[in-house]
């Protein structure tokens, strides 16, 4: 059914939201004021036309916005989409009963993030390489992505040419592509059984000295040298196909916020560590336990440490936080601890630090829900909301990353 509709907000996705016989629904790539011919398909509608654009609205940056899953937001003036975005905080803070002073978002620019997660099919000697249609399982392939480094992009047909040697046809696989600072370190799932001559294929590959590592469903296939990346006077050494911080920019701007709040305390606890993001960071000025669950992070984590100079003791340790946190005796020894846990949260850690006597918290989240959450816990233990930093980590999606310090009232 063909309707006239009014955008009334965006909701959490970055859809716009209207209202047709008293529901609402959600209608993508549409903008807050403007009128759209939509046609209803359930909770959701597609925008035919845009008969009342919103003056918020600019032209999208890629050919293939709209069509790729990969953004929500590129139709969004620069300052409205930043407004929205410190808003998306500052609501969840509110739903805790938190009125929190949520600074201005830190924006990044288009082409530096350095991650790319990209899904790719072989149909018979063709490989197509992209994102997902929206809504969809089919492959887009991309000509362009503007919001990668423009070296990562650029290397799409390498990343295309590994895809081809190492599928199966037509089974699906992705593959994770990282800019370090030495090389591309890409890690390929999916990819299918790997006879002597699909491994010698793939081998000569390595004669392409822009790749620094190659990774098949956790199998090392070459190393020309280890993947490395910046972290301060340190460098983190990422783990095949792992998380690391999208955007170098945004990571610098997460980590002077937890340095600022940190200060001289001493010793500091890092929880949920990664392969040390903030540890070696933090072991510049003070002796750091580093806590992780993942054995292949704690042991890149190590191995960083023994290659760094100039730090404060470290000690990594391998800890499942959600099932075994921290007693609130343990956390007395810390002058300060952060964490930075996946998007479900810290609940039973905050738990615990509320208990203790844990002088500054510095909590980093890409989800604002659980970080409100987890903020209140706090906040009822005795501690005092400190700042509420964003950080535009993911650029053009409807993600935000955010930094909330924390100190101990009395």
């Amino acid at each position: 059914m063909v309707e006239t509709v009014t955008i009334s907000a965006l909701g959490h996705s970055g859809d716009g939201i209207a209202e047709i016989d008293g529901e609402r629904v959600f209608v993508p790539f549409t903008l807050p004021g403007e009128v759209v011919e939509v046609e209803q398909r359930g909770e959701r509608a597609a925008a035919l036309q845009i008969l009342e654009a919103s003056p918020d609205r600019v032209a999208p940056l890629c050919r293939h916005f709209g069509i790729c899953g990969g953004c929500a937001l590129q139709h969004m003036r620069r300052d409205a989409y930043l407004a929205w975005k410190r808003e998306q905080v500052a609501a969840a803070f509110r739903q805790r009963g938190i009125a929190a002073d949520v600074e201005p978002v830190v924006p990044i620019a288009a082409g530096t993030r350095r991650r790319a997660v990209l899904s790719a099919i072989k149909t018979g000697s063709q490989v197509t390489l992209g994102y997902h249609r929206r809504g969809s399982k089919e492959i887009v392939a991309i000509e362009e992505c503007p919001i990668l480094l423009p070296s990562l992009a650029a290397a799409k047909g390498t990343f295309a040419e590994i895809a081809g040697l190492a599928l199966d046809r037509e089974k699906e696989g992705r593959i994770t592509a990282v800019a370090a600072d030495n090389g591309f370190d890409v890690s390929v799932q999916g990819g299918g059984k790997m006879s002597r001559g699909k491994l010698e294929a793939i081998g000569r590959v390595g004669n392409n000295a822009a790749i620094a590592r190659l990774t098949i469903d956790g199998v090392e296939i070459f190393r020309n040298r280890p993947p490395e990346i910046a972290a301060g006077a340190a460098t983190l050494l990422p783990t095949p196909g792992g998380f690391v911080q999208a955007a170098a920019s945004a990571e610098a701007a997460l980590a002077e916020a937890v340095l600022a709040h940190v200060g001289k305390a001493k010793p500091v606890a890092d929880f949920f560590a990664g392969i040390g993001t903030f540890t070696l960071r933090l072991a510049r000025q003070s002796p750091v336990t580093a806590i992780e669950g993942e054995k292949s992070l704690v042991e890149a984590l190590e191995a960083a440490v023994r290659r760094a100079s100039g730090l404060k003791p470290v000690t990594a340790r391998r800890r499942d936080l959600f099932v075994n946190p921290p007693s609130p005796v343990e956390l007395a020894a810390f002058g300060a601890v952060v964490f930075d846990p996946p998007a479900a949260g810290a609940k039973a850690l905050a738990e615990a630090i509320a208990a203790s006597t844990v002088k500054r918290v510095a909590a980093v989240s890409c989800n604002p829900a659980t970080l409100a959450r987890d903020a209140r816990i706090l906040i009822d233990g005795g501690y005092r909301l400190v700042r509420v930093l964003p950080v535009d980590q993911f650029l053009f999606s409807a993600e935000i990353e955010a930094v909330a310090t924390f100190e101990r009232v009395g």
